[in-house]
């Protein structure tokens, strides 16, 4: 049998752009001991602020193995 996947969505944050907005909701989500895989960013968006971008928010689906005690 091949891998079983559970995805999350996150949404990651950061005045740093959309590296660090990924970066930090990953390194948050590894937290969790989590065998994580594999992001998909799905949206991202920011705020303007005096015609400059400031804060970005960075949704992002991310999957993680289910280990072999998983149960449903």
């Amino acid at each position: 049998m091949g891998n079983v996947y559970r995805k999350i969505e996150l949404v990651g944050s950061s005045l740093d752009g959309v590296d660090a907005a990924i970066r930090g909701a990953i390194e948050k989500a590894s937290e969790s001991g989590e065998l994580l895989e594999w992001f998909e960013v799905t949206e991202i968006r920011g705020w303007i602020r005096n015609g400059e971008p400031q804060h970005t928010q960075v949704t992002l689906q991310v999957g993680y193995r289910l280990d072999d005690d998983f149960k449903v």
